[in-house]
């Protein structure tokens, strides 16, 4: 077990990280917990991660809480610090195979900075993984994790190598995007079922064969067969009572008649010169009859299946070997992003109570600190702006006053005058 950042705790930390130290001692046998870090010993993490050196602009991490917090020690994790920029990072671990296991992967992710356009997922390789040149390029064996950018990407991934393939999952999971910390979950079971789950809560279960593209279909269209001739698959059709009017053929574009030859125009030079073409107001384009029921609508006509002869049924699609290393490949527009409680595991009780634990303390303090910042200032902003129109109304009747004090000064001469 690779677990992180146990020293130099407030004791509270101490005593949690030692009850589920603990719990995975005591309890099951089946428990193993392969990687664990939460940050607590300071700046003990640089020992244990790697920053990648493919690249001499990549951003760096740094060990913070953020601007809004549960726990100031607790919520400390691997935080982005630049904008515009590629992170790569990782840690290494003793290599083990899922072969015959359940495999948890868990981690939380803040995006204080309400992020607009980057990663917050994790990757994780195969022992033979050259940390110093980490890259988009390095082979992985699983991708798990929000990704966001703009309004129409906010989703979770779920990518699996297999035969040195990528192949994401094709349901749809949307991730959470308000700014505060969250738990992500992905679970892959010996019976090739998966669950992923975010903030302790199922958002997405399936058969991993089903819900990603790793084998050919067991089923195909049966070539020998043809769609009967008389089969009927529109929905609509023209309605034969229906006829062109008489007016409505007109050319789309016509001469304008009230256009006069330029003075200055040279038939010998220009040619010949004719009325230019405008748009018709009557053309009304193509006609078409107007479209009906169809009486001899059928359906979709079912074409016969057929057993695949090229599918193979595969039951280790689930296993990897030799893993062994977690880590951070991410682009970044807006830098803030915390990285938190990472979980490698193959015990799904053992990995909610470390959630519960962890992310579930902190999240009730997390908000409310938050709110409180929010409402200090636009407590803050208030008097600001009760002091700006304090400052301008003062000058206006200083303005006005002054204006005064001249009409008099104005008025008393052309008395003096007249």
């Amino acid at each position: 077990m690779a677990a992180g950042g146990r020293g130099g705790r407030a004791p509270a930390a101490a005593a949690l990280t030692l009850a589920l130290l603990l719990g995975a001692a005591l309890g099951p046998a089946r428990a193993a917990v392969y990687f664990q870090e939460q940050f607590l010993d300071g700046g003990g993490w640089r020992k244990r991660w790697m920053n990648s050196e493919c690249k001499p602009d990549l951003g760096k991490f740094k060990l913070a809480a953020g601007k809004f917090y549960g726990d100031p020690v607790r919520d400390k994790g691997l935080q982005t610090s630049e904008n515009s920029k590629f992170y790569a990072i990782s840690s290494r671990f003793k290599p083990f195979s899922n072969k015959g296991k359940t495999l948890v992967i868990q981690y939380t992710v803040k995006h204080e900075q309400k992020i607009d356009c980057g990663g917050g997922y994790v990757k994780i390789f195969p022992s033979n993984l050259d940390q110093k040149n980490l890259s988009g390029d390095s082979h992985y064996y699983i991708m798990f994790g929000p990704d966001i950018c703009g309004s129409e990407t906010k989703k979770v991934h779920v990518i699996l190598n297999y035969k040195n393939k990528p192949h994401p999952i094709k349901k749809p999971i949307r991730c959470k995007v308000d700014g505060y910390t969250h738990l992500y979950t992905l679970i892959i079971r010996p019976d090739q079922t998966y669950e992923v789950k975010i903030d302790n809560e199922m958002v997405a279960s399936g058969n991993l064969e089903d819900d990603l593209d790793f084998l050919p279909p067991r089923k195909i269209n049966d070539p020998t067969v043809r769609k009967p001739a008389d089969w009927d698959d529109r929905i609509q059709i023209d309605d034969p009572n229906d006829i062109k009017p008489e007016d409505w053929d007109e050319p789309e574009y016509i001469m304008d008649t009230s256009a006069e030859k330029p003075e200055d125009w040279d038939d010998a030079v220009n040619g010949e010169w004719r009325y230019p073409m405008v748009k018709n107001p009557l053309y009304r384009g193509e006609w078409k009859p107007r479209q009906i029921d169809n009486p001899n609508y059928r359906g979709v006509w079912p074409h016969p299946q057929i057993d695949n002869p090229n599918y193979s049924p595969d039951f280790s699609i689930y296993s990897y070997e030799n893993i062994s290393v977690i880590g951070l490949d991410i682009w970044q527009v807006r830098a803030g992003t915390i990285f938190d409680n990472f979980l490698i595991t193959d015990d799904e009780v053992y990995a909610e109570d470390f959630g519960d634990e962890t992310w579930g303390e902190t999240k009730g303090p997390e908000k409310e600190m938050n709110i409180k910042q929010t409402e200090e200032e636009q407590e803050r902003e208030r008097v600001t702006e009760e002091k700006y129109f304090e400052q301008r109304f003062k000058k206006k009747l200083e303005r006005k006053k002054d204006s005064g004090k001249a009409r008099a000064v104005r008025n008393t001469a052309e008395k003096e005058e007249l």
